[in-house]
């Protein structure tokens, strides 16, 4: 039998790449939807209810999975939504539901199912995060912040476990083939605001880069490559040259200048 795989947000996009490819791999995969009843098309895989924003659910989960394997193996945290909009326009309950689901969401999952990877003395965790969450990106601050809030609690807990012989790590993502425009809280551009055309701008890149990206399968065979690693690293990201190549810039060039590269990016 092989290794059971939890996948948060599998019904499409990165997690469904991610699911379908390692069950065909041999996986025992469960992939997750918010409304899995919707879906008319058949999955390769189990596509079991949850909603990370909601513990009772996220137990609720965890006790059907317990009904059905005797451990988790895997634990893949990819649900999450995008959230757009100038900072100063967007409301604090819309940047604390993106925080729910990038953020807690993942954190209350790995807490459920920590338990049950140390009574085995084995695991490993992948959260999805985002090149974003690297930078502050103009207009996606939101989504930058609780990405790069979830880079960062990685790298505690991944040594707050490593002793118990689980492994946590981040595989971040830069911009891929998805419906993940169409799903994301886009805060409306409003008439008579100062930040009217920029915003505006900055979203017409957004969305081109969106329907111009990859196809999301890179990320399912470097997810399928990464959990053969016997030593993986912190931190992994995957994207175009260019994406990548930004992070190499952020770390070598003044703050100011790199600044200047994003604000010329986004034609602000």
């Amino acid at each position: 039998m092989g290794q059971v795989v939890l996948v948060t947000g599998a019904s499409s996009g990165i997690g469904k790449s991610i699911a379908t490819h390692l069950h065909s791999s041999g996986y025992r995969v469960y992939g997750t939807s918010r409304s899995p009843k919707k879906y008319i098309q058949d999955f390769p895989f189990p596509l079991l209810e949850l909603d990370v924003t909601k513990p009772e659910s996220i137990l609720q989960f965890i006790n059907k999975i317990n009904q059905k394997e005797t451990g988790v193996d895997v634990l893949i945290n990819n649900a999450g939504i995008g959230i757009t909009g100038p900072i100063e326009e967007t409301s604090i309950e819309a940047l604390r539901n993106n925080f729910e689901t990038n953020f807690f969401g993942p954190l209350t999952m790995v807490q459920q199912v920590l338990p049950l990877m140390r009574k085995r003395g084995k695991g490993i965790i992948i959260n999805i995060t985002s090149i974003a969450g690297y930078m502050g990106l103009p207009f996606r601050g939101g989504y930058s912040a609780s990405k790069g809030a979830l880079n960062i609690v990685s790298e505690a807990l991944r040594m707050e476990v490593a002793s118990h012989g689980i492994t946590i790590f981040t595989l971040a993502p830069g911009d891929y083939a998805t419906d993940i425009a169409s799903r994301r809280y886009h805060e409306p551009v409003k008439q008579n605001s100062p930040y009217e055309k920029p915003y505006q701008k900055s979203l017409d890149i957004m969305n081109s880069h969106v329907d111009t990206g990859n196809d999301p399968i890179e990320i399912a065979h470097k997810v399928a490559s990464l959990l053969k690693k016997k030593n993986p690293n912190p931190h992994y990201v995957v994207g175009s040259f260019f994406q990548k190549f930004s992070l190499t810039l952020k770390k070598i060039i003044p703050q100011k200048a790199y600044e200047k590269l994003l604000k010329n990016h986004f034609k602000l």
